[in-house]
């Protein structure tokens, strides 16, 4: 698969997704990971948190860590530190997750390139709402 950069690849990855896992979505409504969880359920996606430090977001359970969710996941959007990154890829390549998704200011390349490698499609250094609302809103 790749690291994905084109408007074509990106809609076809938001348009076919239902289910997005947000690794790091906080319960403030003043951070970027909620008001962006929040958008996109309003958009209709089906949001899995994952925060270890909280039951609930946004009306939904939270799972703790990435590799307690049992269900299908389309997507894995991240608001973590780029320092977490590799784990999470290790995470997605042991479920299967095809898309992985790092939100504005979280870059690794090499981790990026290690999920592509992989068969992952990755999409680094954008906002998951803002590219929905320009190719897809």
């Amino acid at each position: 698969m790749s690291i994905v950069n084109d408007d074509r690849s990106i809609r076809e990855m938001l348009a076919q997704a239902r289910r997005i896992a947000v690794v790091g979505l906080s319960p403030d409504s003043n951070r970027p990971s909620h008001r962006v969880a929040k958008a996109m359920i309003e958009a209709g996606y089906d949001i899995v948190p994952v925060n270890p430090k909280q039951d609930k977001i946004l009306g939904h359970k939270t799972f703790a860590d990435l590799g307690s969710i049992s269900d299908e996941i389309s997507i894995v959007n991240v608001f973590r530190n780029p320092k977490h990154v590799p784990e999470i890829v290790n995470i997605c390549i042991e479920k299967r997750i095809r898309n992985l998704w790092l939100q504005e200011g979280v870059i690794h390349q090499a981790a990026a390139e290690h999920a592509a490698d992989h068969g992952i499609h990755v999409v680094m250094d954008r906002c998951m709402y803002k590219e929905f609302q320009r190719l897809l809103g």
